[in-house]
Parts: C-alpha cells; structure tokens; sequence
C-alpha cells in the first residue's frame, strides 16, 4: 500500500509562515505531552500536502529551552506527516561557513542539560539507531534544491547543540572548533531524535547568520547581527524548501519508516495499559 507524502516544516528564527500554500486552514491540537508551540498551518504546495510549525511560536515567544520539543513531533504524526524539513539559524565556527550560507547538516553533537528528547518512558523502553540522525533521502532533497536555488549551499556538516539561550563564551565557541563543529545552535538535535522515534523522515537546513564569537576579524554575535542575516535570508529558504517538496518519493526506501521496529525492548505482555494508550499511537502497530 503506497504510503501518503505529507511534508512538515519547522520554522525556525525569522521563518514564521510559509508562502504559496493553498486551501489553508488552522489546526490546534493537544498531545499527551502538552501543547506544541502553535496552532499548525495545513494546506497544499503544488498538489502536495503541508503542516507548517514556527518553532518559537508566532512572534518568537518560546525559548529554545522552553520548547516542547516532543509535543511538536507528536502533533506532526498525528496529522500524518511523514517527512519534516527543519529550518534553523544556526552560528558558524568554520571560515568556509559565511553568514549567509546553508548547510545540510548530517551529524549532531549534543551539548543541552535541561531537555526532556524522548517519548519512551512510564513503563515501556526503546532504543532506535542513531548512528546517522537525518535522512539521508531528505538530506539528498535538500542539497539538491538548494543547488537549483542558486544559494550557496554546504553538502554536510555537525551542528552542535547548544543549551542557550546566552551565546557562547570566546574559550567554549574556540573549544567546539577545536572538535571540529562546523555550526551552533539551540533546537534541532532533541526535533532530530524524536522525529526518528516517530518513524518520520527528518532533516536539517541550517542558516549560517553570524561567525559565533571565535572569529578574530568579525564582532561576536548579537541578536542584531543574527536578524539581519535571517532577514535577508528568509526567501532564499522559502525558495529552497519549495524546491525540495517536489523531490521528496512517495514511497520510503530508507529505514525511517520502521525506525521501532526493533528497538521497543519491553515485552509486550509488560507494556502498562496506560502507556499501550498514551503511545498508542507510535507503537499500536507493533503491539
């Protein structure tokens, strides 16, 4: 049976709508994890259907550490999405890396303390693979449409997550070159994770705004500096996640669809009723 292509995007600082969708309409839902940041925007895109999140919530009011990051995901299963583009204003800590530029991220360090990034729990325990965190076929999409955007893009690339909301100190941004990051930011690894529990397809398209505070020849960032670029940027990120919808195959090849398959490890006679209910929606077909 085909499966139907619902695409999700999260926007990120400065992305708060999205142009061209038609038959729109306002969605508010509840989640056994609470409230997402906002009411989803639906609609079409070329034929295509759309939900559409502002990460912060209309008029930025979330902090990163604030975010509900699993009612989010959980709001974008229910609706039946099953791909989720992730646009992100991110810092760069490398020379190449100019504001202004994307990059396809392709990798994760975690670097945030207060931040619930899992829906398991209250009686049922999984382990989904991790070792690769985005989709590769919606990375691919990306790259590709960024491409045929005419913005300069960076094939690959390791965010690493920050706790926020202050920025870096000179001697941490300076340490996380020294791993060889490639950007910083707030919010997208916990999306990442939950998103591969909810067996949805996920990628990254990070927005490079600002050199962080390494750069001997650049002022350190500032909220300013950030909007300036997001500002400026915003269409070409609009362009670019317009030109990846038509890309994205109806039917998955890669092993997000099934990403729970085996990695529930409670036995199914010992799953609470409570939680069979409460997650019922992301395991009742295994059960």
């Amino acid at each position: 049976m085909a499966e139907k292509l619902v695409v999700g995007v999260i926007g990120g600082s400065g992305l708060y709508a999205m142009d061209g969708l038609e038959e729109v309409r306002e969605i508010s839902l509840s989640t056994p994890f609470g409230a997402p940041s906002d009411a989803y925007v639906t609609g079409r895109l070329g034929g295509i259907e759309m939900v559409f999140l502002p990460r912060h919530g209309r008029g930025h009011r979330i902090q990163p550490s604030d975010l509900n990051f699993r009612a989010n995901i959980w709001g974008f299963k229910q609706l039946g999405v099953t791909r989720i583009l992730s646009v992100s204003a991110v810092g760069s800590m490398q020379e190449h890396i100019k504001p202004g530029d994307f990059v396809v991220i392709d990798q994760f360090v975690d670097r945030t303390r207060h931040r619930p990034d899992t829906f398991f729990g209250g009686g049922v325990v999984a382990h989904v693979m991790f070792a690769d965190p985005v989709c590769a076929d919606v990375r691919r999409a990306l790259v590709a449409s960024a491409k045929s955007s005419a913005v300069m893009v960076h094939d690959g690339g390791t965010y690493l997550n920050m706790e926020g909301p202050q920025f870096s100190t000179r001697a941490e941004s300076k340490l996380y070159r020294s791993w060889g990051m490639d950007v910083i930011g707030m919010t997208n690894l916990q999306e990442a994770k939950l998103a591969r529990e909810a067996e949805m397809c996920y990628a990254t398209l990070a927005m490079s705004t600002d050199f962080d505070c390494w750069h001997a020849g650049h002022e350190a960032v500032t909220v300013e500096a950030v909007v300036a670029v997001m500002n400026q940027n915003v269409g070409n990120a609009r362009r670019v996640i317009r030109a990846a919808v038509p890309l994205l195959a109806a039917n998955r090849t890669c092993g997000c669809a099934s990403a729970l398959q085996h990695a529930i490890m409670t036995s199914k006679d010992a799953i609470p009723p409570e939680a069979r209910t409460r997650l019922g929606l992301l395991i009742g077909k295994y059960l």
